[in-house]
């Protein structure tokens, strides 16, 4: 049995319609740069997941990226085309990855916009081990390589936060 059907079985339950759709982020998918688009919106998680406690944050991000990586799987499957770029549910939610700080304390606009210009240099370009991960099959493979960029963006941030305020509210 393929390890889709035992992690994620409840995917192939849903119709055509619904994965595409969720998986452009309701056509937003459609729109020029749509990677670009879909952490934009992105960005909209970050006072819901800010609120929360270390713990939280990470379940959070780990539901939502077993989500992702079904309904990515699914659109996949519906479009028939590997990791196509109308599919930006993977982008938005790696967004929450990027800003997790494990001091619990937030990002201000300018931590927020430099977070956002990382995590598209990450995942346009695919640096250090990112682009192995898209090679995984389906949705795991779709998903998988942008929350790495996420991570590699988090890194970053809390390393830059460290030395200045200048991203800290």
């Amino acid at each position: 049995m393929p390890i889709k059907e035992k992690l994620y079985p409840w995917a192939d339950k849903l119709s055509k319609n619904v994965a595409v759709k969720t998986a452009t982020l309701f056509g937003i998918g459609n729109l020029a740069a749509p990677g670009t688009w879909g952490s934009a919106v992105g960005i909209a998680l970050y006072p819901l997941f800010c609120k929360l406690n270390v713990p939280l944050y990470i379940l959070a991000c780990i539901v939502l990226a077993y989500i992702a990586v079904g309904i990515c799987d699914a659109a996949e499957r519906h479009l028939q085309v590997r990791d196509p770029g109308m599919i930006n549910l993977d982008e938005f939610v790696a967004m929450p990855v990027c800003f997790f700080n494990p001091f619990e304390t937030q990002y201000s606009i300018w931590g927020l916009l430099l977070g956002f210009a990382l995590f598209r240099l990450f995942d346009i370009t695919k640096l250090l081990f990112i682009n192995k991960l898209q090679a995984l099959e389906g949705g795991l493979g779709c998903v998988a390589d942008d929350i790495a960029a996420g991570i590699v963006t988090c890194i970053c941030l809390i390393s830059i936060s460290f030395f200045t305020n200048f991203l800290i509210i």
